[in-house]
Order: structure tokens, then sequence, then C-alpha cells
């Protein structure tokens, strides 16, 4: 979520919805980004008072977070949408929210990204070399500079990695590569995480958990968290494998929204199955062109 502190908590929608899926062996990762967009019919949810109906997915965290449902609520509203849509039940949930990425980020140091298509940023400039939100850019009255995000791989700070993840607009495919880059970022994260000796080091993981603590919210169901940990110790970043919805691309119906493309749903299909290494092997357009 981008909750922003001028909000209101509960009128939040979901800013980016990826799928978590682990298989019963636990030796892989999967991520599916499901595109905000795309039209979905929300249950019913007492909760809340929400009636039911058809809006965009990202619509179901708000509709369940109002009237006292919390982001709580919104979570339980958000599962139940993608399992009507896909049939995919869930074992728990985390929420994110995107201003406390950026602490979680610097308690890593960077983070190395690759940049495929280059993008001006439509949220911060630099002012004096500082890169600042240009609402708070334009208050300085001193000359801005767009921040651009060039093609090329290097370590990003966490104000840089966060930027870059939530830009969308001058990308070729929008939403779908926002999507691709969020992933990786992701990736990049628990990479660096894994292969830097972090987890192993008290202090480190000291402040790493610290920063996790403002930026996720956590449920892991009837699995304690001890437990998750430790069945995943063998998975690194190398093996969180990334899939794209509808192979990347704009599936849109007639309402002028996004739908899922019958392979997609076949994905799903697989992940109930917990055949989606098969489903990939033959599916291999579903994979992530980023790195």
């Amino acid at each position: 979520v981008d909750a922003r502190e001028r909000w209101a908590a509960d009128d939040v929608r979901a800013d980016s919805i990826i799928v978590l899926h682990i298989p019963a062996s636990h030796d892989q990762a999967y991520l599916i980004s499901i595109p905000r967009d795309t039209e979905a019919e929300i249950p019913e949810f007492s909760k809340s008072g929400y009636p039911g109906g058809t809006d965009k997915i990202n619509a179901a965290f708000q509709a369940g977070a109002r009237n006292g449902g919390g982001w709580e609520g919104g979570a339980q509203l958000m599962a139940q949408t993608i399992k009507k849509m896909t049939g995919v039940s869930f074992d728990g949930a985390a929420i994110i929210n995107f201003g406390g990425f950026k602490s979680v980020i610097d308690a890593l140091g960077t983070v190395r990204i690759c940049v495929s298509q280059e993008v001006k940023s439509a949220h911060m400039s630099y002012v004096d070399d500082k890169p600042m939100w240009n609402a708070d850019a334009k208050k300085t009255g001193k000359a801005r500079t767009p921040v651009v995000h060039k093609k090329g791989c290097r370590e990003m700070e966490g104000w840089a990695a966060l930027d870059y993840s939530r830009q969308r607009y001058g990308l070729k495919n929008g939403d779908y590569d926002r999507q691709q880059n969020q992933q990786q970022l992701i990736k990049a994260m628990a990479r660096k995480a894994t292969e830097k000796g972090i987890l192993s080091n008290p202090v480190k993981l000291q402040q790493l958990t610290k920063a996790a603590g403002k930026a996720f919210i956590l449920d892991t169901g009837k699995a304690s968290l001890p437990d998750l940990v430790f069945t995943m110790r063998g998975v690194t970043g190398n093996e969180l494998t990334m899939l794209r919805t509808n192979g990347g691309n704009f599936h849109g119906n007639a309402n002028g929204r996004e739908t899922l493309s019958p392979q997609t749903l076949e994905m799903f299909q697989a992940v109930r199955r917990d055949e989606l290494g098969e489903f990939i092997y033959t599916n291999p357009a579903m994979l992530s062109t980023r790195k």
C-alpha cells in the first residue's frame, strides 16, 4: 500500500498486489503480480459493511478496510477476491507500506538493480543535488532537476530503489513493467539479505528486523514466524522466480479494465495443484525479463 500521512488509514487502495507461492518442497519461491486495474467481482464483506460489487481489484483492500475493518479487513477481502477470481487460497499475508520500504533497504545498505528502460521519475526531483519529493521541492522555490533512472546495473540507495519501483508512466507496458520492477526489487533485497551474511550477523539482523517492523504487517497463518524462517532457510534470492501475468502485456476488456488471460488463469490453476514448475517449463513466456 502507499499510505501517505495525509490520507485516512482506512481509505487506501492496494498499490501493488503480489502472490507469493512456496511449493511443498520448500526449495523455491515464486512471485506473481496481479495488475491493480484488473476488473474483479469483490465479495460482500460484513466486517466493513461492503455489499459486494464489480470494481478494479485494488479497490478490494479499501472496501475491506473501511468502517472499522482496518488493514486486516482489507487484506482479508483482498484474499477473498483473489480466491474468487483464481481459485487460489492463502495461508498468510503481508501488508507492506511503501513508505517504510526505504528504511528496510537502508538497513541492507544498497541493492543492486539493473534498469532495463530509462524512466523519468513522476515523484521526485533534485534540489541542490538532494533528492526530494516534488511537492517538497516546489516549496523550496529553487531550481529542480528531474530524477532520471538510466539503463544499466548499479547499486541503489533506498530512496532511489523505491522511487524506481514506483514508476509506470513513461514505461512501454505501463503497470506491467512496474510489476516486474517491483518484483525485481524484492528479489534484490532477498539476494542482499541472504548473500551478504546479514541474516547471520546479530547486529545487522536486529537493524533489519527493526526496519521491517515499521514497514511490514505479517500474518503467517498457522505457522509461527521462526518455523517459517527455518523452513525457508535454504531459499535465497537466486531461488526466487519472478512471473508475469498476461505475459507482461495489456489484456483489457470493453470496460477499459484489465482481465486475466486464459493462460494466466491456467498458471493459477498450476499454483493450486502445486505444479507451477511444470507449468513454467512449458510456458516460459510467463517468466519475467528482469535480472
